[in-house]
């Protein structure tokens, strides 16, 4: 079977705005939620977010680009820019013509949308933008990277909320290993800090006021976040023979859905992705050394995913370490997957495990080793990525170190 590498990733992210600003903020755990500073929080019950600062799009495009590009897109586009530098990739005719783009997006360009429907019913107005429409559809990110590069194969965006880069990823890696396509830009992004969007997750009632504590006995609730990630996949045998160094190898793939409630969680939906994952990828639970978790900071998510990982790795579980970067880079709904992707592969790469931080108090029915605080230098062979979604929608990534 096909070995499928990472040769490339790109991020912009509340923790830096490209893959190195990101790694070193993982390795120092460093908490990128601060104050909401993009729009007037005054009619919301919180103000606190991981917002991607010091983000300058002029000096990513051009005028007539950014026209075309909602925050979302941008971010897309520019950590794909940055995932095929590193990656090295040079585009032949016919790696333009078969390579494949899969995006992950869940909210798109609602901001956009947002800014017309407030001239309609607020102002008066009689018309929106002329550009609403491509500014607001969550394929935009895929239709730029594919311009960009003039990348004619297969292009597309999942859309499975929270799991929606995770399940473009997944998608992307069949796709190279079983040959239907010799290289990939897979990811996700988004930019869900506008005010209507905001005061719909107020209303869910799973914000948290202040911080992220994932798996903390004090937990209370979910940050908000937002960015874009990007990795370059390729079949190993095609980076080495241009020179390309991989970054991590993907080696297997699991999704599944619940089929229980529409927000409420299920272990066993859980646990079959992380079998199928496993599965997918012939491991054994004792190869896995990490799990990034999905770890919200829910009540109901962290305990749920406890209780999964539990059913998968029995007593194995008490040697697993697993952590929730999202405690850093806030959750960014439909890019979550893609960042926390990169994060396992930076933690395969360098040895050092990111920690779960804002962690005060141990949760009994969170009984794992979450790293709390600090990251840990511990080399393993193997990782999972976990993206569990509302809907009951799950996918999972399997990684390996390469050597």
């Amino acid at each position: 079977m096909t070995r499928v590498v990472i040769t490339g990733v790109g991020v912009v992210s509340a923790l830096g705005l490209d893959r190195l600003e990101f790694a070193r903020a993982l390795e120092s755990g460093h908490c990128g939620i601060r104050p909401i500073a993009a729009i007037d929080t005054a009619q919301l019950k919180f103000n606190m977010a991981a917002e991607v600062q010091g983000y300058k799009p002029e000096e990513q495009f051009l005028a007539k680009d950014l026209a075309f590009m909602d925050r979302f897109a941008q971010f897309a586009l520019t950590a794909a820019n940055e995932a095929v530098v590193q990656a090295g990739v040079e585009w032949t005719t016919d790696l333009k013509e078969q390579s494949a783009i899969v995006t992950g997006c869940c909210m798109g360009g609602r901001g956009a949308e947002e800014a017309g429907y407030w001239e309609l019913f607020h102002n008066n107005r009689t018309r929106v933008h002329p550009f609403t429409i491509p500014l607001s559809m969550s394929n935009a990110g895929a239709s730029h990277i594919s311009m960009r590069y003039g990348i004619q194969g297969p292009a597309y965006t999942v859309s499975t909320a929270c799991s929606s880069s995770a399940h473009a990823i997944g998608q992307a890696f069949w796709m190279v290993r079983s040959g239907v396509v010799p290289l990939a830009i897979a990811g996700g992004s988004e930019a869900p800090l506008f005010l209507g969007g905001l005061k719909a997750w107020e209303a869910m009632r799973v914000i948290s006021k202040d911080t992220c504590r994932p798996f903390s006995a004090d937990r209370t609730g979910l940050v908000l976040g937002e960015g874009g990630a990007m990795l370059v996949l390729e079949p190993l045998d095609s980076a080495l023979a241009r020179g390309a160094r991989p970054l991590a190898e993907i080696v297997g793939f699991g999704m599944s859905s619940d089929a229980v409630h529409i927000t409420q969680p299920s272990p066993e939906g859980a646990a079959r992705a992380m079998r199928g994952a496993l599965r997918d990828a012939g491991l054994a639970v004792e190869q896995i050394g990490y799990i990034n978790a999905h770890g919200t900071a829910t009540e109901a998510n962290d305990k749920t995913e406890t209780a999964a990982i539990r059913a998968v790795f029995g007593d194995y579980a008490d040697k697993l370490a697993v952590s929730s970067t999202k405690s850093m880079h806030g959750h960014a709904l439909g890019a979550a997957g893609a960042l926390e992707a990169v994060a396992s592969v930076f933690a395969l790469r360098s040895g050092v495990l990111p920690p779960t931080v804002n962690f005060t108090a141990a949760d009994p029915a969170c009984d794992l080793d979450v790293i709390p605080n600090v990251a840990r230098k511990q080399a393993v062979e193997a990782c999972l990525s976990n993206s569990f979604a509302f809907g009951g929608l799950n996918a999972v990534l399997a990684f390996k170190a390469y050597v």
